[in-house]
Protein backbone atom coordinates (compact mmCIF):
# COMPACT_ATOMS: atom_id res chain seq x y z
CA UNK A 1 0.00 0.00 0.00
CA UNK A 2 1.48 3.46 -1.25
CA UNK A 3 1.83 6.37 1.60
CA UNK A 4 -1.21 8.14 -0.14
CA UNK A 5 -3.21 4.84 0.40
CA UNK A 6 -2.27 4.77 3.83
CA UNK A 7 -3.14 8.06 4.99
CA UNK A 8 -6.71 7.54 3.37
CA UNK A 9 -7.08 4.72 5.42
CA UNK A 10 -5.54 5.78 8.55
CA UNK A 11 -8.06 9.42 8.19
CA UNK A 12 -10.98 6.94 7.28
CA UNK A 13 -10.26 4.71 10.53
CA UNK A 14 -10.10 7.72 13.18
CA UNK A 15 -13.33 8.97 11.14
CA UNK A 16 -15.21 5.75 11.90
CA UNK A 17 -13.33 5.41 15.45
CA UNK A 18 -15.25 8.91 16.48
CA UNK A 19 -17.89 8.71 15.03
CA UNK A 20 -17.11 11.85 12.38
CA UNK A 21 -17.83 10.11 9.36
CA UNK A 22 -21.55 8.98 10.23
CA UNK A 23 -22.21 13.11 11.45
CA UNK A 24 -20.63 13.68 8.60
CA UNK A 25 -22.50 11.59 6.54
CA UNK A 26 -25.42 12.63 7.99
CA UNK A 27 -24.79 16.60 7.47
CA UNK A 28 -24.46 15.77 4.08
CA UNK A 29 -27.49 14.19 3.36
CA UNK A 30 -29.31 16.67 5.21
CA UNK A 31 -28.00 19.73 2.81
CA UNK A 32 -28.09 17.80 -0.11
CA UNK A 33 -31.90 17.64 0.76
CA UNK A 34 -32.18 21.19 2.43
CA UNK A 35 -30.89 22.42 -1.11
CA UNK A 36 -32.99 20.40 -3.46
CA UNK A 37 -30.35 18.16 -4.88
CA UNK A 38 -32.39 15.13 -4.41
CA UNK A 39 -35.61 16.90 -6.48
CA UNK A 40 -33.32 18.49 -9.39
CA UNK A 41 -32.15 14.51 -9.49
CA UNK A 42 -35.29 13.27 -9.82
CA UNK A 43 -36.64 16.20 -12.59
CA UNK A 44 -33.63 15.16 -14.10
CA UNK A 45 -34.31 11.69 -14.40
CA UNK A 46 -38.15 12.02 -15.63
CA UNK A 47 -36.68 14.14 -18.22
CA UNK A 48 -34.17 11.42 -19.36
CA UNK A 49 -37.54 9.18 -19.45
CA UNK A 50 -39.84 11.82 -21.38
CA UNK A 51 -37.40 12.06 -23.86
CA UNK A 52 -35.87 8.62 -24.43
CA UNK A 53 -39.37 6.86 -23.71
CA UNK A 54 -39.78 4.74 -20.90
CA UNK A 55 -39.41 1.59 -22.79
CA UNK A 56 -36.06 2.79 -24.13
CA UNK A 57 -34.65 3.55 -20.59
CA UNK A 58 -33.06 1.10 -18.10
CA UNK A 59 -31.92 2.08 -14.88
CA UNK A 60 -27.91 1.83 -16.29
CA UNK A 61 -29.16 4.61 -18.74
CA UNK A 62 -30.21 6.40 -15.54
CA UNK A 63 -27.28 6.29 -14.13
CA UNK A 64 -25.28 7.06 -16.69
CA UNK A 65 -27.13 10.48 -17.40
CA UNK A 66 -27.32 11.65 -13.49
CA UNK A 67 -24.00 10.90 -12.47
CA UNK A 68 -22.11 13.71 -13.43
CA UNK A 69 -24.89 15.47 -12.46
CA UNK A 70 -25.43 14.27 -8.91
CA UNK A 71 -21.72 14.03 -8.63
CA UNK A 72 -22.38 12.97 -4.49
CA UNK A 73 -24.69 10.38 -4.63
CA UNK A 74 -25.87 9.15 -1.30
CA UNK A 75 -25.25 5.45 -2.53
CA UNK A 76 -21.39 6.05 -2.53
CA UNK A 77 -19.35 5.20 -0.41
CA UNK A 78 -17.70 7.39 1.89
CA UNK A 79 -14.42 7.98 0.43
CA UNK A 80 -16.11 8.12 -3.12
CA UNK A 81 -18.47 11.09 -1.63
CA UNK A 82 -14.68 12.95 -0.43
CA UNK A 83 -13.05 12.74 -3.60
CA UNK A 84 -16.14 13.72 -5.09
CA UNK A 85 -16.36 16.84 -3.25
CA UNK A 86 -12.39 17.57 -3.11
CA UNK A 87 -11.73 17.03 -7.02
CA UNK A 88 -15.70 17.56 -8.25
CA UNK A 89 -16.80 20.74 -7.76
CA UNK A 90 -17.73 21.87 -11.58
CA UNK A 91 -20.60 20.03 -13.53
CA UNK A 92 -22.69 19.05 -10.13
CA UNK A 93 -25.93 19.94 -8.81
CA UNK A 94 -24.38 19.75 -5.52
CA UNK A 95 -24.08 23.49 -4.50
CA UNK A 96 -20.37 25.14 -3.34
CA UNK A 97 -21.69 26.09 0.18
CA UNK A 98 -22.41 22.36 0.65
CA UNK A 99 -19.21 21.05 -0.43
CA UNK A 100 -17.32 24.01 1.23
CA UNK A 101 -18.83 23.40 4.46
CA UNK A 102 -18.63 19.64 4.28
CA UNK A 103 -14.45 20.16 3.42
CA UNK A 104 -14.27 22.95 5.87
CA UNK A 105 -15.62 20.32 8.88
CA UNK A 106 -12.91 17.86 7.10
CA UNK A 107 -10.38 19.87 7.71
CA UNK A 108 -11.00 21.12 11.35
CA UNK A 109 -10.83 17.11 11.83
CA UNK A 110 -8.01 16.51 10.64
CA UNK A 111 -6.74 19.57 12.42
CA UNK A 112 -8.04 18.26 15.73
CA UNK A 113 -6.02 14.98 14.81
CA UNK A 114 -2.85 16.27 13.58
CA UNK A 115 -1.15 13.38 14.50
CA UNK A 116 -1.93 10.74 11.70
Amino acid sequence: MNKDAQMRAAINQKLIETGERERLKELLRAKLIECGWKDQLKAHCKEVIKEKGLEHVTVDDLVAEITPKGRVDSSMNFNTCLDSCSYHYNQALVPDSVKKELLQRIRTFLAQHASL
